[in-house]
């Protein structure tokens, strides 16, 4: 696993661990599907089942693949070594993906508005200053919008544990401690 991946690695588990208790569990999704669809207050019905069955195939597939102890909580050391293993996870993070780029446009554009981008991403708990680099990284119109499918491909990239120089390291730079 590259450098990069491993820093993702890190900030993922920090993020699931949505409640901050130092290990993941069923509540932490439930937690954060809250706060995303909180933030998704424009989208529709759809978007919204969409998003919440992503995430619970994410702790689905997370318990299933990773809970080695059968204890219903994954901590670090069960989910670094495994999480980016495109063969356990591709197929779940090709649905999140899909489903979170689709909450964010939730006028069916194709297109997701900075403003938007910005508070699905601080709603799953990243930093703001980050989310701003990464929105840039994707490359912007001239009206402060981005594709759908780059976002949702950004996502994807993110989980690959042989890819680096991509958008989604931005996520992991300057990061506060």
């Amino acid at each position: 696993m590259r450098t990069e991946a491993a820093k993702r690695v890190e900030l993922v588990f920090s993020l699931f661990d949505a409640n901050g208790d130092g290990v993941i569990d069923s509540d932490d999704f439930d937690l954060m599907t809250g706060r995303v669809l909180e933030a998704a207050v424009a989208s529709d019905d759809g978007a919204k089942a969409a998003v919440r069955a992503a995430f619970r195939r994410w702790w689905t597939t997370l318990a299933m693949e990773l809970d080695a102890d059968g204890d219903g909580v994954i901590t670090l050391d069960e989910f670094r070594p495994f999480v980016l293993d495109p063969k356990r996870f591709g197929p779940t993070i090709t649905e999140f993906a899909g489903a979170l780029a689709a909450l964010g446009d939730p006028d069916g554009d194709g297109l997701i508005e900075r403003p938007l981008f910005v508070s699905l991403m601080t709603a799953i708990g990243f930093e703001v200053e980050n989310i701003h680099a990464l929105f840039d990284a994707f490359g912007p119109d001239a009206d402060d919008r981005i594709l759908v499918t780059t976002w949702a491909t950004g996502i994807e990239d993110y989980y690959a544990p042989d890819m680096a120089g991509i958008p989604g390291d931005r996520l992991v730079t300057a990061r506060a401690v």
